[in-house]
């Protein structure tokens, strides 16, 4: 199985660039993983919201594949604690035959298409964090279920 990080835009900001590819560094230690990049739209002030969200949400539905299990993070999904978060990855290494699909959107969200190709959303948090540190957060939590699977001395009780 292989995981995937799929992120609209390019990461801007210097310290989110080498602090999620020292993560993604450190996951790939574990397990098969990749970022994917859509790229931003251009010349979204004649787009409106909901159009915005067509536009990316067509764009991040191309880039999945057959037998993608899709994952949304949505400040809608079910929150879990770092130990259960692990847990529920080890139950999907041993049902994901594939690529399991984790999916950062756009500023506005997700369009309805792409919530009905989602199979979960998880949330990493009640707050609003930016969509560059958004990525920062989940590689890292990423890794730390990977060491907690893996009886690494990371993760702390």
């Amino acid at each position: 199985m292989k995981f995937v990080l799929l992120v609209v835009g390019k990461t801007v900001e210097k310290h989110y660039i080498t602090a999620i590819a020292d993560y993604v560094e450190r996951v790939k230690h574990y397990a098969s993983f990749d970022m994917e990049v859509i790229p931003e739209l251009k010349n979204t002030k004649s787009l409106s919201m909901d159009q915005q969200k067509e536009k990316e949400g067509e764009a991040i539905l191309k880039a999945l594949q057959p037998g993608d299990v899709v994952v949304l993070l949505d400040e809608h999904g079910k929150e879990f604690r770092s130990i259960e978060f692990a847990n529920w990855i080890e139950r999907k290494m041993h049902t994901v035959n594939k690529r399991l699909v984790f999916i950062i959107g756009g500023p506005y969200g997700f369009s309805p298409s792409v919530y009905q190709a989602a199979q979960e959303k998880i949330s990493l948090s009640q707050m609003t964090f930016s969509h560059q540190m958004i990525r920062l957060i989940f590689v890292e939590q990423l890794y730390r279920a990977m060491t907690i699977l893996n009886n690494g001395p990371y993760h702390h009780e």
